[in-house]
Protein backbone atom coordinates (compact mmCIF):
# COMPACT_ATOMS: atom_id res chain seq x y z
CA UNK A 1 0.00 0.00 0.00
CA UNK A 2 1.10 3.51 -1.04
CA UNK A 3 1.80 5.31 2.44
CA UNK A 4 -0.69 8.08 3.14
CA UNK A 5 1.83 10.99 3.42
CA UNK A 6 3.20 10.32 -0.39
CA UNK A 7 -0.50 9.89 -1.23
CA UNK A 8 -2.03 13.23 0.02
CA UNK A 9 0.95 14.96 -1.46
CA UNK A 10 0.48 13.44 -4.91
CA UNK A 11 -3.80 14.26 -4.72
CA UNK A 12 -2.95 18.06 -4.17
CA UNK A 13 -0.15 18.60 -6.08
CA UNK A 14 -1.79 16.62 -9.30
CA UNK A 15 -3.99 19.77 -10.19
CA UNK A 16 -0.89 21.89 -10.33
CA UNK A 17 0.76 19.60 -13.36
CA UNK A 18 -2.46 18.61 -15.13
CA UNK A 19 -2.40 18.89 -19.30
CA UNK A 20 -3.05 21.98 -20.15
CA UNK A 21 -2.04 24.08 -17.93
CA UNK A 22 1.29 25.89 -18.12
CA UNK A 23 3.77 24.17 -16.10
CA UNK A 24 3.66 26.03 -12.82
CA UNK A 25 6.60 23.72 -10.61
CA UNK A 26 9.90 22.96 -11.70
CA UNK A 27 12.23 20.60 -10.42
CA UNK A 28 15.70 19.64 -10.41
CA UNK A 29 17.51 16.05 -10.15
CA UNK A 30 17.65 15.03 -6.33
CA UNK A 31 20.46 13.40 -4.47
CA UNK A 32 20.98 11.01 -1.87
CA UNK A 33 23.21 11.61 1.03
CA UNK A 34 25.39 9.19 2.91
CA UNK A 35 22.15 7.96 5.47
CA UNK A 36 20.17 6.98 2.29
CA UNK A 37 18.18 10.29 2.74
CA UNK A 38 16.90 11.95 -0.77
CA UNK A 39 16.92 15.36 -1.07
CA UNK A 40 15.01 17.26 -3.66
CA UNK A 41 14.89 21.04 -5.09
CA UNK A 42 11.73 22.22 -6.18
CA UNK A 43 11.15 25.97 -7.78
CA UNK A 44 7.82 27.46 -7.01
CA UNK A 45 6.48 30.26 -9.43
CA UNK A 46 6.55 34.21 -7.83
CA UNK A 47 3.10 33.98 -7.69
CA UNK A 48 1.20 34.78 -4.22
CA UNK A 49 -2.28 33.06 -5.59
CA UNK A 50 -0.61 29.78 -5.90
CA UNK A 51 1.65 29.77 -3.49
CA UNK A 52 -1.77 30.44 -1.28
CA UNK A 53 -3.44 27.66 -2.36
CA UNK A 54 -0.34 25.54 -1.64
CA UNK A 55 -0.05 26.72 1.80
CA UNK A 56 -3.75 25.92 2.54
CA UNK A 57 -3.66 22.76 0.96
CA UNK A 58 -0.32 21.76 2.83
CA UNK A 59 -2.13 22.55 6.11
CA UNK A 60 -5.55 20.82 5.19
CA UNK A 61 -2.94 18.08 4.47
CA UNK A 62 -1.25 18.16 7.98
CA UNK A 63 -4.68 18.38 9.66
CA UNK A 64 -5.65 15.17 7.66
CA UNK A 65 -3.00 13.98 8.75
CA UNK A 66 -3.40 14.42 12.52
CA UNK A 67 -6.77 13.07 12.25
CA UNK A 68 -5.73 9.65 10.14
CA UNK A 69 -3.53 9.43 13.04
CA UNK A 70 -6.23 9.35 15.53
CA UNK A 71 -8.21 6.91 13.90
CA UNK A 72 -4.87 4.93 13.14
CA UNK A 73 -4.85 4.64 16.94
CA UNK A 74 -8.75 3.66 17.76
CA UNK A 75 -8.16 1.31 15.19
CA UNK A 76 -5.46 -0.50 16.79
CA UNK A 77 -7.13 -0.53 19.73
CA UNK A 78 -9.78 -2.51 18.48
CA UNK A 79 -7.30 -4.69 16.67
CA UNK A 80 -6.29 -6.02 19.92
CA UNK A 81 -10.07 -5.95 21.30
CA UNK A 82 -10.95 -8.21 18.42
CA UNK A 83 -7.63 -10.02 19.25
CA UNK A 84 -9.43 -10.57 23.12
CA UNK A 85 -12.22 -11.70 21.67
CA UNK A 86 -10.95 -14.14 19.14
CA UNK A 87 -9.16 -15.85 22.09
CA UNK A 88 -12.01 -16.31 24.14
CA UNK A 89 -14.25 -17.54 21.01
CA UNK A 90 -13.22 -21.41 21.63
CA UNK A 91 -13.68 -20.94 25.19
CA UNK A 92 -16.97 -19.82 24.87
CA UNK A 93 -17.81 -21.89 22.18
CA UNK A 94 -17.34 -24.88 24.24
CA UNK A 95 -19.41 -23.97 26.95
CA UNK A 96 -22.73 -23.07 24.71
CA UNK A 97 -24.79 -25.63 23.95
CA UNK A 98 -24.54 -26.87 20.47
CA UNK A 99 -28.15 -25.75 19.37
CA UNK A 100 -27.30 -22.16 19.64
CA UNK A 101 -26.43 -21.10 16.17
CA UNK A 102 -27.28 -17.64 17.06
CA UNK A 103 -24.81 -16.85 19.58
CA UNK A 104 -21.58 -18.46 17.39
CA UNK A 105 -23.07 -16.14 14.29
CA UNK A 106 -22.80 -13.35 16.12
CA UNK A 107 -19.77 -14.10 17.24
CA UNK A 108 -18.17 -15.25 14.08
CA UNK A 109 -19.83 -11.99 12.42
CA UNK A 110 -17.71 -9.72 14.96
CA UNK A 111 -14.23 -11.24 15.17
CA UNK A 112 -14.37 -11.33 11.27
CA UNK A 113 -15.94 -8.16 9.77
CA UNK A 114 -16.04 -5.72 12.64
CA UNK A 115 -12.16 -4.99 11.93
CA UNK A 116 -12.87 -4.01 8.14
CA UNK A 117 -15.82 -2.18 9.08
CA UNK A 118 -13.97 0.04 10.71
CA UNK A 119 -11.25 0.75 8.35
CA UNK A 120 -13.79 1.49 5.97
CA UNK A 121 -15.85 3.93 7.60
CA UNK A 122 -12.39 5.68 8.46
CA UNK A 123 -11.57 5.65 4.83
CA UNK A 124 -15.04 6.85 4.04
CA UNK A 125 -14.73 9.82 6.27
CA UNK A 126 -11.07 11.05 4.70
CA UNK A 127 -12.69 10.94 1.74
CA UNK A 128 -15.58 12.98 2.69
CA UNK A 129 -13.13 15.43 4.29
CA UNK A 130 -10.96 15.75 1.39
CA UNK A 131 -13.72 16.43 -0.63
CA UNK A 132 -14.52 19.70 1.61
CA UNK A 133 -11.29 20.64 2.06
CA UNK A 134 -9.80 20.96 -1.64
CA UNK A 135 -10.61 23.86 -3.16
CA UNK A 136 -8.69 23.14 -6.46
CA UNK A 137 -11.62 21.37 -8.94
CA UNK A 138 -9.10 19.31 -10.74
CA UNK A 139 -9.09 17.03 -7.82
CA UNK A 140 -13.06 16.16 -7.79
CA UNK A 141 -13.11 13.65 -10.23
CA UNK A 142 -10.33 11.84 -8.74
CA UNK A 143 -11.65 11.58 -5.09
CA UNK A 144 -15.49 11.29 -6.45
CA UNK A 145 -14.13 7.46 -8.13
CA UNK A 146 -12.12 7.33 -4.73
CA UNK A 147 -15.76 8.10 -2.79
CA UNK A 148 -17.15 5.23 -5.13
CA UNK A 149 -14.39 2.82 -4.66
CA UNK A 150 -14.59 2.63 -0.92
CA UNK A 151 -18.63 2.50 -1.07
CA UNK A 152 -18.23 -0.27 -3.45
CA UNK A 153 -16.27 -2.15 -0.48
CA UNK A 154 -18.41 -1.45 2.27
CA UNK A 155 -21.47 -2.62 0.48
CA UNK A 156 -19.39 -6.08 -0.54
CA UNK A 157 -18.12 -6.31 2.96
CA UNK A 158 -22.29 -5.51 4.26
CA UNK A 159 -23.24 -8.54 1.77
CA UNK A 160 -21.24 -10.91 3.04
CA UNK A 161 -21.73 -10.29 6.34
CA UNK A 162 -25.69 -10.89 5.64
CA UNK A 163 -24.44 -14.05 3.90
CA UNK A 164 -22.46 -15.37 6.68
CA UNK A 165 -25.33 -14.78 8.91
CA UNK A 166 -28.02 -16.40 6.59
CA UNK A 167 -26.17 -19.67 6.81
CA UNK A 168 -26.45 -19.96 10.00
CA UNK A 169 -29.84 -19.35 10.19
CA UNK A 170 -30.37 -21.55 7.44
CA UNK A 171 -28.44 -24.08 9.44
CA UNK A 172 -30.69 -23.50 12.23
CA UNK A 173 -34.00 -24.27 10.38
CA UNK A 174 -32.66 -27.04 9.08
CA UNK A 175 -31.81 -28.77 12.57
CA UNK A 176 -35.29 -27.11 13.57
CA UNK A 177 -36.94 -29.79 10.97
CA UNK A 178 -34.90 -32.31 12.18
CA UNK A 179 -36.02 -32.31 15.60
CA UNK A 180 -39.70 -32.19 14.37
CA UNK A 181 -39.28 -35.23 12.47
CA UNK A 182 -37.55 -36.86 15.21
CA UNK A 183 -40.76 -35.66 17.31
CA UNK A 184 -42.87 -37.08 15.11
CA UNK A 185 -41.26 -40.54 14.66
CA UNK A 186 -40.70 -40.77 18.14
CA UNK A 187 -44.80 -40.10 18.56
CA UNK A 188 -45.48 -42.51 16.05
CA UNK A 189 -43.24 -45.28 17.83
CA UNK A 190 -45.04 -44.82 21.06
CA UNK A 191 -48.11 -45.34 19.53
CA UNK A 192 -47.34 -47.98 17.86
CA UNK A 193 -46.09 -49.27 21.00
CA UNK A 194 -49.55 -48.29 22.21
CA UNK A 195 -51.81 -50.42 19.47
CA UNK A 196 -49.68 -53.47 20.53
CA UNK A 197 -50.15 -53.20 24.25
CA UNK A 198 -53.21 -50.52 24.89
CA UNK A 199 -54.11 -49.76 27.94
CA UNK A 200 -57.96 -50.42 29.26
CA UNK A 201 -60.28 -48.45 27.74
CA UNK A 202 -62.23 -46.30 29.54
CA UNK A 203 -65.92 -46.82 29.77
CA UNK A 204 -68.69 -44.13 28.89
CA UNK A 205 -69.07 -40.93 31.03
CA UNK A 206 -65.73 -42.97 33.61
CA UNK A 207 -63.35 -40.76 35.12
CA UNK A 208 -61.27 -44.06 36.34
CA UNK A 209 -58.14 -42.22 35.26
CA UNK A 210 -55.47 -39.77 36.45
CA UNK A 211 -55.45 -37.17 33.64
CA UNK A 212 -55.28 -36.81 30.57
CA UNK A 213 -51.55 -38.48 28.82
CA UNK A 214 -52.14 -38.07 24.75
CA UNK A 215 -53.98 -37.43 21.84
CA UNK A 216 -54.23 -38.98 18.61
CA UNK A 217 -53.86 -37.44 15.01
CA UNK A 218 -56.75 -35.11 14.04
CA UNK A 219 -59.65 -36.73 11.48
CA UNK A 220 -61.06 -34.43 9.35
CA UNK A 221 -65.04 -35.42 8.95
CA UNK A 222 -65.58 -33.04 6.68
CA UNK A 223 -66.22 -29.33 5.48
CA UNK A 224 -69.34 -27.61 7.33
CA UNK A 225 -72.58 -27.63 5.53
CA UNK A 226 -72.67 -23.86 4.92
CA UNK A 227 -69.15 -23.87 3.01
CA UNK A 228 -65.55 -22.52 3.28
CA UNK A 229 -66.80 -19.07 3.92
CA UNK A 230 -67.87 -19.93 7.23
CA UNK A 231 -64.72 -20.47 8.94
CA UNK A 232 -65.66 -20.07 12.51
CA UNK A 233 -68.50 -21.99 14.75
CA UNK A 234 -68.49 -25.17 16.75
CA UNK A 235 -69.80 -28.79 16.60
CA UNK A 236 -69.77 -31.85 18.46
CA UNK A 237 -71.97 -34.68 20.05
CA UNK A 238 -74.34 -34.05 23.15
CA UNK A 239 -71.90 -34.22 26.03
CA UNK A 240 -74.37 -35.30 28.50
CA UNK A 241 -73.23 -38.76 29.65
CA UNK A 242 -75.83 -41.29 28.44
CA UNK A 243 -75.19 -44.05 26.20
CA UNK A 244 -78.92 -43.48 24.82
CA UNK A 245 -77.93 -40.10 23.21
CA UNK A 246 -76.34 -39.90 19.84
CA UNK A 247 -77.03 -36.56 19.09
CA UNK A 248 -74.92 -34.79 16.78
CA UNK A 249 -74.93 -31.50 15.98
CA UNK A 250 -73.00 -28.69 13.56
CA UNK A 251 -73.42 -24.72 14.04
CA UNK A 252 -71.45 -22.32 11.77
CA UNK A 253 -71.35 -18.72 12.21
CA UNK A 254 -71.73 -16.34 9.96
CA UNK A 255 -69.15 -15.09 7.89
CA UNK A 256 -68.25 -11.93 10.35
CA UNK A 257 -67.27 -15.19 12.87
CA UNK A 258 -69.68 -13.91 14.96
CA UNK A 259 -73.35 -14.20 14.63
CA UNK A 260 -74.73 -17.58 15.25
CA UNK A 261 -78.63 -17.92 13.62
CA UNK A 262 -78.27 -21.63 12.03
CA UNK A 263 -77.75 -24.99 13.51
CA UNK A 264 -77.88 -28.57 12.12
CA UNK A 265 -78.76 -32.00 13.93
CA UNK A 266 -78.07 -35.58 13.18
CA UNK A 267 -79.11 -37.97 14.56
CA UNK A 268 -76.22 -40.12 13.74
CA UNK A 269 -72.56 -39.86 13.06
CA UNK A 270 -73.58 -41.49 9.52
CA UNK A 271 -76.34 -39.03 8.90
CA UNK A 272 -73.62 -36.25 9.58
CA UNK A 273 -71.19 -37.51 7.15
CA UNK A 274 -73.48 -38.24 4.29
CA UNK A 275 -75.60 -34.77 5.13
CA UNK A 276 -79.06 -36.69 5.11
CA UNK A 277 -81.64 -36.55 8.12
CA UNK A 278 -81.27 -33.93 9.58
CA UNK A 279 -82.55 -30.87 10.91
CA UNK A 280 -82.48 -27.09 10.45
CA UNK A 281 -83.09 -25.00 12.60
CA UNK A 282 -82.98 -20.95 12.76
CA UNK A 283 -82.28 -18.96 15.88
CA UNK A 284 -80.91 -15.28 15.48
CA UNK A 285 -79.83 -15.02 18.53
CA UNK A 286 -76.29 -16.18 19.38
CA UNK A 287 -72.98 -14.63 19.99
CA UNK A 288 -69.78 -16.61 19.22
CA UNK A 289 -68.41 -20.05 19.15
CA UNK A 290 -68.50 -20.96 22.83
CA UNK A 291 -71.69 -22.99 22.35
CA UNK A 292 -72.56 -26.79 23.59
CA UNK A 293 -74.58 -29.28 23.68
CA UNK A 294 -75.85 -30.76 26.97
CA UNK A 295 -78.83 -33.30 27.64
CA UNK A 296 -80.49 -31.68 24.55
CA UNK A 297 -80.15 -28.44 25.63
CA UNK A 298 -77.71 -26.14 23.49
CA UNK A 299 -75.86 -23.03 25.73
CA UNK A 300 -74.55 -20.34 24.65
CA UNK A 301 -74.12 -16.54 25.02
CA UNK A 302 -76.68 -14.33 23.98
CA UNK A 303 -76.01 -11.73 21.39
CA UNK A 304 -74.26 -8.31 22.85
CA UNK A 305 -74.98 -9.03 26.32
CA UNK A 306 -73.29 -10.88 29.47
CA UNK A 307 -76.24 -13.11 29.25
CA UNK A 308 -76.28 -16.93 29.16
CA UNK A 309 -78.86 -18.72 27.17
CA UNK A 310 -80.47 -21.84 26.40
CA UNK A 311 -82.27 -24.10 23.83
CA UNK A 312 -84.49 -27.02 24.12
CA UNK A 313 -83.53 -28.91 20.36
CA UNK A 314 -86.67 -30.70 20.61
CA UNK A 315 -88.78 -27.63 19.99
CA UNK A 316 -85.73 -25.00 18.79
CA UNK A 317 -87.35 -22.50 21.56
CA UNK A 318 -85.57 -20.17 23.71
CA UNK A 319 -86.53 -21.34 27.70
CA UNK A 320 -83.76 -19.23 29.78
CA UNK A 321 -81.61 -16.44 30.04
CA UNK A 322 -79.86 -15.55 33.08
CA UNK A 323 -76.60 -13.24 33.28
CA UNK A 324 -73.69 -14.15 34.35
CA UNK A 325 -71.84 -12.09 37.33
CA UNK A 326 -69.21 -10.41 36.69
CA UNK A 327 -68.65 -11.83 33.05
CA UNK A 328 -67.12 -9.42 30.45
CA UNK A 329 -68.56 -9.47 26.89
CA UNK A 330 -68.30 -8.03 23.27
CA UNK A 331 -65.11 -9.60 23.02
CA UNK A 332 -63.59 -7.98 26.03
CA UNK A 333 -61.46 -11.37 27.02
CA UNK A 334 -61.67 -13.93 24.21
CA UNK A 335 -59.02 -16.27 23.14
CA UNK A 336 -55.82 -15.63 21.49
CA UNK A 337 -57.17 -15.83 17.24
CA UNK A 338 -61.06 -16.33 17.91
CA UNK A 339 -63.18 -13.26 18.44
CA UNK A 340 -66.14 -13.16 20.44
CA UNK A 341 -65.63 -15.98 22.66
CA UNK A 342 -66.18 -14.37 25.64
CA UNK A 343 -68.47 -17.08 27.39
CA UNK A 344 -67.37 -20.66 26.40
CA UNK A 345 -69.68 -23.15 27.39
CA UNK A 346 -68.56 -26.85 28.28
CA UNK A 347 -70.22 -30.34 29.15
CA UNK A 348 -68.40 -33.19 30.38
CA UNK A 349 -68.72 -36.16 33.37
CA UNK A 350 -69.31 -33.87 36.24
CA UNK A 351 -71.25 -31.70 34.67
CA UNK A 352 -71.93 -28.27 32.97
CA UNK A 353 -69.69 -25.66 33.23
CA UNK A 354 -68.68 -22.20 31.68
CA UNK A 355 -65.44 -20.77 31.13
CA UNK A 356 -64.85 -16.57 30.61
CA UNK A 357 -63.17 -13.77 32.04
CA UNK A 358 -63.75 -11.01 34.46
CA UNK A 359 -62.47 -7.12 35.24
CA UNK A 360 -61.88 -9.12 38.75
CA UNK A 361 -59.79 -11.41 37.71
CA UNK A 362 -57.80 -8.99 35.44
CA UNK A 363 -58.61 -11.03 32.25
CA UNK A 364 -57.72 -14.25 33.91
CA UNK A 365 -59.60 -17.10 32.81
CA UNK A 366 -62.37 -18.15 35.46
CA UNK A 367 -64.65 -21.03 35.68
CA UNK A 368 -67.96 -21.55 37.43
CA UNK A 369 -69.86 -25.22 37.64
CA UNK A 370 -73.61 -24.43 36.55
CA UNK A 371 -76.97 -25.86 37.46
CA UNK A 372 -78.07 -26.98 33.97
CA UNK A 373 -81.60 -26.62 35.12
CA UNK A 374 -81.31 -23.18 36.07
CA UNK A 375 -78.88 -21.76 35.10
CA UNK A 376 -77.19 -20.19 38.70
CA UNK A 377 -73.84 -20.31 39.15
CA UNK A 378 -72.63 -23.09 42.32
CA UNK A 379 -69.22 -22.84 42.37
CA UNK A 380 -66.08 -20.78 41.01
CA UNK A 381 -62.41 -21.31 40.38
CA UNK A 382 -60.21 -18.89 39.38
CA UNK A 383 -56.99 -19.88 37.79
CA UNK A 384 -53.65 -18.01 36.56
CA UNK A 385 -53.97 -18.09 32.98
CA UNK A 386 -54.60 -15.42 30.95
CA UNK A 387 -57.44 -16.07 28.73
CA UNK A 388 -56.44 -13.57 25.50
CA UNK A 389 -53.38 -15.75 25.47
CA UNK A 390 -55.19 -19.09 25.34
CA UNK A 391 -56.35 -20.31 21.50
CA UNK A 392 -58.90 -22.34 23.64
CA UNK A 393 -60.25 -24.79 26.35
CA UNK A 394 -61.94 -27.52 27.45
CA UNK A 395 -62.78 -29.73 30.72
CA UNK A 396 -62.87 -33.34 30.75
CA UNK A 397 -63.61 -35.03 34.37
CA UNK A 398 -63.52 -31.75 36.43
CA UNK A 399 -60.36 -30.84 34.96
CA UNK A 400 -59.59 -27.68 32.89
CA UNK A 401 -56.89 -28.32 30.02
CA UNK A 402 -56.14 -25.34 28.26
CA UNK A 403 -54.37 -25.07 24.35
CA UNK A 404 -51.70 -22.45 23.15
CA UNK A 405 -50.48 -21.75 19.82
CA UNK A 406 -47.23 -23.32 19.16
CA UNK A 407 -47.29 -23.15 15.18
CA UNK A 408 -49.89 -22.98 12.03
CA UNK A 409 -49.97 -26.58 12.33
CA UNK A 410 -49.54 -27.70 15.71
CA UNK A 411 -50.96 -26.61 19.46
CA UNK A 412 -50.31 -27.47 22.99
CA UNK A 413 -52.27 -28.37 25.62
CA UNK A 414 -49.88 -26.76 28.38
CA UNK A 415 -51.55 -26.30 31.73
CA UNK A 416 -54.21 -28.06 33.84
CA UNK A 417 -56.47 -26.95 36.93
CA UNK A 418 -58.27 -29.98 38.37
CA UNK A 419 -61.09 -28.24 40.21
CA UNK A 420 -62.02 -31.35 42.90
CA UNK A 421 -58.30 -30.55 44.33
CA UNK A 422 -58.42 -26.81 43.12
CA UNK A 423 -54.22 -27.63 42.17
CA UNK A 424 -52.91 -26.57 38.62
CA UNK A 425 -49.80 -27.81 36.74
CA UNK A 426 -48.21 -27.71 34.06
CA UNK A 427 -47.52 -30.37 31.22
CA UNK A 428 -47.27 -30.63 27.29
CA UNK A 429 -49.24 -32.42 25.18
CA UNK A 430 -49.21 -31.75 21.53
CA UNK A 431 -52.31 -31.35 19.40
CA UNK A 432 -51.51 -31.49 15.37
CA UNK A 433 -54.35 -29.62 13.18
CA UNK A 434 -55.13 -29.19 9.55
CA UNK A 435 -55.54 -25.48 9.37
CA UNK A 436 -54.28 -22.63 11.51
CA UNK A 437 -57.26 -22.01 13.93
CA UNK A 438 -59.26 -23.95 16.41
CA UNK A 439 -62.47 -21.97 16.66
CA UNK A 440 -64.82 -24.20 18.66
CA UNK A 441 -63.48 -27.06 21.01
CA UNK A 442 -65.81 -29.69 22.92
CA UNK A 443 -65.07 -32.73 25.02
CA UNK A 444 -67.57 -35.56 24.45
CA UNK A 445 -67.55 -38.27 27.84
CA UNK A 446 -69.28 -40.88 26.01
CA UNK A 447 -66.41 -41.61 23.17
CA UNK A 448 -63.40 -39.81 25.19
CA UNK A 449 -62.93 -37.85 22.14
CA UNK A 450 -62.45 -33.64 21.11
CA UNK A 451 -64.45 -31.65 18.27
CA UNK A 452 -63.00 -29.34 17.20
CA UNK A 453 -64.68 -26.78 14.35
CA UNK A 454 -60.76 -25.91 12.20
CA UNK A 455 -61.38 -22.85 9.98
CA UNK A 456 -64.70 -24.48 8.66
CA UNK A 457 -63.82 -28.18 8.73
CA UNK A 458 -64.85 -30.48 11.14
CA UNK A 459 -62.09 -32.47 13.20
CA UNK A 460 -62.12 -34.71 15.83
CA UNK A 461 -59.35 -36.42 17.95
CA UNK A 462 -59.53 -39.47 20.33
CA UNK A 463 -58.14 -38.51 23.92
CA UNK A 464 -55.84 -40.92 25.67
CA UNK A 465 -55.75 -40.62 29.65
CA UNK A 466 -53.86 -42.53 32.48
CA UNK A 467 -55.74 -45.45 33.69
CA UNK A 468 -55.38 -46.72 37.09
CA UNK A 469 -54.63 -50.20 36.21
CA UNK A 470 -51.90 -48.84 33.94
CA UNK A 471 -49.17 -46.31 35.11
CA UNK A 472 -47.17 -44.79 32.50
CA UNK A 473 -43.60 -46.17 31.37
CA UNK A 474 -40.58 -44.77 32.83
CA UNK A 475 -39.84 -43.13 29.74
CA UNK A 476 -41.70 -40.02 28.84
CA UNK A 477 -43.61 -39.97 25.76
CA UNK A 478 -42.67 -37.49 22.99
CA UNK A 479 -44.94 -34.26 23.63
CA UNK A 480 -46.38 -35.54 26.91
CA UNK A 481 -45.57 -35.27 30.61
CA UNK A 482 -46.47 -37.92 33.52
CA UNK A 483 -48.96 -35.18 35.95
CA UNK A 484 -46.80 -33.19 37.34
CA UNK A 485 -46.27 -31.94 41.08
CA UNK A 486 -48.74 -28.92 41.99
CA UNK A 487 -47.53 -25.39 41.78
CA UNK A 488 -50.08 -23.14 43.48
CA UNK A 489 -52.80 -23.78 45.39
CA UNK A 490 -56.40 -22.05 44.26
CA UNK A 491 -59.27 -22.35 46.99
CA UNK A 492 -62.59 -22.76 45.43
CA UNK A 493 -65.11 -19.66 45.77
CA UNK A 494 -68.42 -20.59 46.37
CA UNK A 495 -70.50 -17.86 44.44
Amino acid sequence: MQPIPTLLTTLLLLPLVFPGQSQLIRGEPGSMDKDGICHCVVYLPNNAIYLQQLEQLQSAAQELMDKYEQELSRVSEYAHATEDQENQVPEMNSALKPRNPTFLASSYEFSAFNLLRLELEGAQELVAQLKKKGRVSGVRDLLQELQSQVANASLTLKLLADSDQHSFHALRQEIDVLERRLHECEREKEQEETSIHPDPPLSPGSCAHEGLQKVSRPLVVQLNWRGFSYKAGAWGRDSAPSPASSLYWVAPLRADGRYFDYYRLHKSYDDLVLLKNYEQWKMGYGDGSGNTVYKNFMYFNYYGTGEMAKVDLSSNSLVLRRPLPGATYNNRFSYAGVPWKDLDFAGDEKGLWVLYATEESKGNLVVSLLNASTLEVEKTWRTSQYKPALSGAFMACGVLYALRSLSTRQEEIFYAFDTTTGQEHQLSILLDKMLETLQGINYCPLDHKLYVYNDGYLVNYDLSFVTLKSRPPAKRPSGTQAPPKAVKHNKASRT
